[in-house]
């Protein structure tokens, strides 16, 4: 079979556009993420989830499904890191007691009591929506399983370490995974 240069260059420019469509989306996730960084003064520890219905349904409108799965990886990745962030020293990768240990209830962790977790999922389950096979879903349900039994372990320590009034409460108040769902 010949080589056709028309198939070729329809190819590259197919290809071109579907990348464009790709960093369109990070750029829409980006700016939403910037304008609430802008913004926090003004709204202070509210929820992101403005952030996160701009920049998804941006990604859409733009690029489609496989860009708002992009954007939802994103979007999944910026609130864990924003939750690391908002953590600061307090933050470690084992369950251990820092100084100064306290129950953190404001940023993300007014959202959910585990937003890192919650990020990270969000980020494999767009990422496992977008592959579409058996074993991308197995994958999910192993973080999900994984994340929820560290969870849990990390909520028995703090339970025990602040006291079972302070972080009762709080574990009352917010939901542990699914922002929105019953706390408890």
């Amino acid at each position: 079979m010949a080589h056709d240069p028309m198939i070729s260059d329809g190819l590259r420019l197919r290809h071109r556009l579907s990348i464009s469509r790709y960093a369109a989306a990070a750029v829409f996730v980006l700016l939403a993420v910037l304008a609430r960084q802008l913004l926090e003064p003004v709204l202070g520890d509210r929820e992101p989830f403005p952030t996160f219905y701009v920049s998804v349904t941006a990604a859409a409108w733009w690029g489609g499904p496989r860009a708002t799965l992009f954007a939802l990886v994103l979007v999944g990745l910026a609130f864990a890191w924003w939750a690391r962030i908002h953590l600061g020293r307090l933050w470690s990768s084992s369950v251990t007691r820092k100084a100064g240990h306290r129950v953190v209830d404001s940023g993300p962790y007014a959202v959910v009591r585990h937003p890192i977790y919650t990020g990270l999922l969000l980020s494999i389950a767009a990422t496992a929506a977008e592959q579409g096979s058996v074993r991308a879903i197995l994958g999910l349900l192993a973080f999900i399983v994984g994340f929820s039994i560290k969870a849990r372990l990390e909520e028995r320590f703090l339970s025990a370490e602040l006291g079972p009034g302070d972080y009762e409460g709080y574990r009352r108040r917010v939901p542990m995974l699914i922002p929105f769902g019953p706390p408890g």
